[in-house]
């Protein structure tokens, strides 16, 4: 005996069966208990939730000789030859390989003849915006005026590509994607009808998976099921069937992201490719994740807990990573990881893009946009707060990495200290505490760590060996705000220029430190 798919073996046969779809199922059972059956449907969805099944069951309810309350009664000689697949009366077309006029023109003459058992002659196009605009210009006046005894049902996935002349003719049916409960309640029903031992953990996974599609959900079940055949399918087998990754894994790289961790991000990279996970999935179920990070950050927790899919643990464990970060940081992974998804499909190096895409969440000094800028002052306020000089962060700062740049701006090397300071720096530097803590965020943050100078001309000099924080202050509107914030504390306007340094010896070396020496002269 051939073997039958579990989503042809378990295909409903009555609208009792279908699951998800209720407001379409109530509405059409209303209208054939009515007798009120319209003479053109259409049918409109994301692929696997159930618009070719009710057509289905639609074509034999209005032939059924003893319907029961809207559904086919499944008994009658009417129900038997059209589930066998020999009624006459209910006629099905592939739009996608059936798409030309002449293949409508064959409908058309054939709808003049009456039908030969039953009452309706039904009509099923499936993927019907494939048709050619010719084809749909001869179905238009047969679907606009169509015989008492003809009905036309036609399913799509794509209605915006169907001429709004065929849509205002029929009547249009959404059909909703079919939610995670739903899915995994039936997968469970029909594992127990095949006596399969399967964990609720992996049938919620997998209908998850399914992003709303019965039938994407049947299909992956039976992946796996065939893989483990006559043993239990557990959560883990699921992940590793699926090439999926376990959310410990996300949650992994997600702290080694907030930690600016390279190594730590592409050695994790590393053991998913040796353990064979699919890499595009992985960066889609990584954004998911941090999407649910996103939900427990900007929501009521305890709202959100019906809505993110994890086990009470993993929830626990979520809840405790968003408190490590802020909404903007976790918008901002997201929109890099979006961009990433839509840029694999088409790549033969996913594993480069992915590795450079880490190190773009890692760096975000890599960018110049609002978000990555808001995550660079993010990241040199943590260090401060834990107590890490900003001078002494190469690794935000990039600095070796640009550090050619650096030597090329600078107009400072070894200047002489005078004897003594000129009055308007000597008092920029006794307040330059005050000076730094009155100025605005993130400015005040950026102030931080800078080392005080000053030039051959007795210019002030405001020196860093992070180029994060040069090329931050280094801009003209920043460099305006720094000197209006000087002039309202000393009364005096005072010329600064922002220098960078390579490294701290070339700081130490070039740079002198205003506000040490001039604490030994004070001494003096």
């Amino acid at each position: 005996m051939s073997y039958t798919a579990l989503y042809r073996k378990f295909r409903p046969l009555c609208f009792e069966d279908v699951k998800g779809q209720e407001h379409i199922v109530t509405t059409l059972k209303n209208q054939i208990r009515a007798e009120r059956v319209g003479h053109a449907y259409l049918f409109t969805g994301t692929r696997g939730t159930g618009k070719t099944t009710i057509a289905k069951i639609l074509a034999r309810a209005v032939n059924c000789e003893n319907p029961k309350d809207g559904s086919p009664c499944g008994e009658c000689a009417s129900c038997k030859r059209i589930l066998a697949g020999v009624g006459v009366n209910v006629i099905e077309m592939d739009a996608a390989s059936n798409n030309g006029v002449e293949d409508v023109r064959g409908i058309v003459e054939d709808i003049s003849y009456s039908p030969a058992e039953g009452k309706y002659k039904v009509y099923i196009i499936d993927e019907v915006h494939m048709l050619s605009p010719s084809a749909f210009n001869a179905l238009l006046k047969t679907l606009e005026e169509p015989p008492a005894y003809v009905i036309f049902i036609l399913a799509t996935t794509e209605v915006h590509k169907i001429p709004i002349t065929i849509l205002s003719r029929c009547q249009r049916y959404d059909f909703k994607r079919i939610s995670i409960e739903t899915i995994a309640a039936r997968l469970r029903e029909l594992m127990e009808k095949e006596s399969v031992q399967v964990q609720d953990r992996a049938l919620y996974y997998i209908a998850k998976t399914a992003d709303g599609s019965m039938r994407d959900a049947l299909s992956l079940l039976e992946r796996c099921v065939s893989f483990y055949y006559g043993e239990e399918l557990t959560y883990d087998r699921a992940l590793e069937v699926l090439g999926a990754v376990d959310t410990d894994v996300f949650s992994r790289l997600f702290r080694s992201v907030l930690e600016q961790d390279v190594a730590g991000c592409i050695s994790k990279l590393e053991e998913l490719i040796m353990q064979g996970r699919e890499l595009v999935q992985f960066v889609g179920d990584f954004t998911w994740y941090l999407r649910n990070l996103l939900l427990i950050k900007t929501a009521d927790t305890d709202a959100m807990e019906d809505v993110i899919d994890m086990s009470s643990d993993n929830l626990k464990k979520l809840k405790e990573e968003a408190q490590m970060t802020d909404t903007g940081t976790i918008m901002r992974y997201i929109r890099v990881l979006s961009e990433l998804s839509g840029q694999l499909r088409l790549s033969a190096q996913k594993r480069i893009m992915i590795e450079m895409t880490l190190i773009k969440l890692c760096r975000p000094q890599m960018e110049s946009d609002t978000e990555s800028l808001a995550d660079r002052v993010r990241t040199l306020e943590r260090k401060v707060e834990k107590g890490i000089p900003i001078q002494n962060i190469s690794a935000a700062g990039g600095s070796s990495a640009q550090g050619g740049t650096a030597k090329n701006d600078k107009a400072v090397r070894k200047a002489p200290l005078p004897a003594a300071l000129p009055e308007e720096i000597r008092q920029v530097v006794d307040r330059w505490g005050s000076i730094a803590a009155n100025t605005e965020q993130p400015m005040r943050t950026y102030l931080r760590g800078v080392r005080l100078s000053m030039d051959n001309e007795n210019r002030l000099v405001l020196a860093s060996a992070d180029r994060t924080q040069y090329d931050w202050l280094s801009t003209e509107e920043h460099k305006a705000q720094v000197e209006e914030s000087i002039a309202e504390a000393i009364g005096k306007r005072v010329e600064v220029r922002f220098e960078a340094a390579e490294d701290e010896s070339e700081l130490e070396e070039n740079y002198p430190d205003l506000g040490m020496i001039h604490m030994e002269i004070e001494e003096e």
